[in-house]
């Protein structure tokens, strides 16, 4: 069981408290270059700097491919300090904080990659085709060139430090505590969602917005939870963000990139929010539950969580030799 595997390992409650300590303040060192550079900017361009303490001003003060780097540059930093937390702090392979199988399943990692990738393209050809005067062509080749590099390097670091800490860290960490299996994935399924906040989609389409946060965090860790293992999160995670950042931009998301086409047209907080989660997400649920064979759904996603039997009868053995 992907859960019961961290009982193997230094799991103290206070371990799990400093470890996500730690690593949140590392990722938040991350972000300073992205400030200092921001910063540097605007003094040479004699700007007040004060409004560096807006976001929106902040993500438009550089060009957007450099934005993108330093702004993904943090989660690489967070990425490397919780690699290490797990290794030295509990004493924790990183295989076991990713899969339940003795090696990396990377099938798994590339058919929810896939999945999600040609679902996305399909749907926006789909919409151009219907609405071409919602788009406009941005296509410049060295900006776009420069773009994918970063995007293919960084962003699977940016998507795997989010699933290695919620659906990996949290998860296992929560659910050695509760000794169950609901807990972990609500606690990390509605934290993961409420990071989202201060995204500006949520200030342009408005709080309905934090459904489709939350339901994706219920969608990756229910995943994980059947799965036994995280590979297909980490997948899927890559796959929606990389080609978010390739394939379409706005004025209003948090990608802002040079991107192939720019959305031009005014959202609206209606059906298209809450699709992925109430349609979309089920019918992916239900594709990898057919090609893994996925069974015993109640039990792996409401179960309980038990120390390993081993372990049990080796801890009674250490109190009877102590007696």
């Amino acid at each position: 069981m992907y859960i019961q595997q961290a009982f193997r390992y230094k799991n103290e409650w206070w371990r799990y408290l400093v470890g996500f300590t730690i690593v949140f303040i590392v990722s938040q060192i991350g972000a300073l270059p992205f400030i200092i550079v921001a910063a540097l900017k605007m003094f040479s361009e004699g700007k007040d700097i004060t409004s560096l303490q807006d976001q929106n001003t902040l993500m438009t003060i550089l060009d957007s491919n450099l934005t993108l780097f330093l702004m993904l540059l943090s989660f690489a930093i967070g990425l490397a300090g919780l690699f290490l937390i797990v290794k030295h702090f509990h004493k924790q392979p990183l295989l076991k904080l990713t899969t339940s199988r003795k090696k990396i399943d990377w099938g798994r990692i590339f058919f929810s990659f896939g999945l999600i990738v040609l679902t996305t393209l399909g749907f926006t050809l789909l919409d151009y085709y219907n609405n071409p005067e919602n788009y406009v062509v941005q296509f410049d080749l060295v900006p776009f060139l420069i773009l994918a590099v970063i995007v293919i390097v960084m962003i699977p670091m940016q998507t795997s430090f989010e699933e290695y800490v919620f659906r990996g860290y949290l998860m296992q960490g929560i659910g050695v505590l509760a000794k169950n299996r609901w807990l972990p994935l609500l606690i990390t399924s509605v934290v993961f969602g409420a990071l989202h906040i201060s995204n500006p989609e949520v200030g342009k389409l408005g709080n309905i917005v934090m459904v489709y946060y939350i339901g994706t965090g219920f969608f990756l860790g229910i995943m994980t939870l059947m799965d036994e293992g995280m590979e297909l999160a980490l997948g899927f995670h890559a796959g929606n963000n990389l080609i978010a950042a390739l394939l379409v931009t706005s004025d209003w998301t948090v990608f802002k990139t040079h991107s192939i086409l720019k959305d031009i047209s005014e959202p609206s907080a209606g059906i298209d929010v809450i699709a992925p989660v109430l349609i979309l997400y089920p019918i992916f649920l239900l594709i990898m539950a057919w090609r893994y064979k996925w069974s015993d759904w109640g039990g792996k996603l409401f179960g309980k969580v038990d120390e390993p039997l081993e372990m049990v009868e080796e801890n009674a053995s250490k109190a009877t030799a102590i007696e």
